[in-house]
């Protein structure tokens, strides 16, 4: 019996460490759309919808709004999430730590992201920063499908719209049903606060806006493995 009560309480402990990494990563992706869309002619990195949205109108050619811009992230994004679904294929558990090996990698290509602001000015619409859209929405997308995963209920990491929808349809003024409210409202106050602090690095410098993703990414990836590890042993 007491066995039985330390494994579940090691899975509970997982998934704790799971979810904490899930929501800094959340926090991180905010100040990588701040990057994108205040450093990279109005792009988002991570958020795929506004992308959308912005290609849409963009297309309309009455607006002013950038097509090569989103269109590139929506591309990016889209091969780094497949890479992350090759990554992860035929997986059976995450305590190998692929999972958070791949989130280094993001961290890793923020860093390289920072390097390029640091070395010299990137322009709105010139071909560097095309490039730099490219790194840093492969790397959201390769975030994105390592969460999905992961498979934290309401904490995708990239999008927080389903978690407001389901915030709000299971609260009192809607179905009125239990909920994991802490973690939705979490997810969503932290990607907007990420977003806050992302405009603000930027305004400070280009470089330091993504050098702080970067930095969160690689210490999700340490931390995540070592805690998993951890917690995932087997009693002694």
């Amino acid at each position: 019996m007491s066995a039985a009560r330390e494994a579940v309480g090691t899975g509970r402990s997982v998934q704790d460490v799971y979810l904490w990494c899930m929501l800094v990563l959340t926090f991180s992706t905010g100040i990588a759309d701040a990057v994108g869309y205040l450093a990279l002619d109005k792009v988002f990195t991570g958020n795929m919808t506004g992308n959308v949205v912005i290609l849409g109108m963009g297309l309309a050619g009455t607006t002013g709004l950038p097509v090569a811009g989103p269109l590139l992230a929506l591309v990016a994004f889209m091969l780094g999430a497949a890479l992350g679904g090759r990554a992860m294929r035929g997986r059976a558990g995450l305590h190998s730590g692929r999972a958070f090996a791949l989130i280094g990698v993001v961290g890793a290509a923020f860093g390289a992201g920072a390097i390029v602001f640091a070395v010299g000015p990137v322009h709105e619409g010139a071909p560097t920063a095309h490039g730099m859209t490219v790194l840093l929405a492969a790397a959201m997308g390769l975030q994105a499908a390592v969460a999905r995963r992961i498979a934290v209920k309401d904490v995708t990491t990239v999008v927080v719209t389903s978690t407001i929808t389901g915030l709000a349809a299971d609260s009192p003024l809607g179905q009125g049903t239990a909920q994991p409210w802490r973690r939705r409202a979490g997810a969503i106050a932290l990607i907007g606060a990420g977003a806050t602090v992302g405009a603000l690095l930027v305004s400070v410098s280009v470089w330091l806006s993504v050098a702080v993703p970067a930095l969160i990414s690689l210490g999700v990836a340490v931390v995540g493995a070592r805690l998993t590890r951890r917690h995932a042993a087997p009693p002694a």
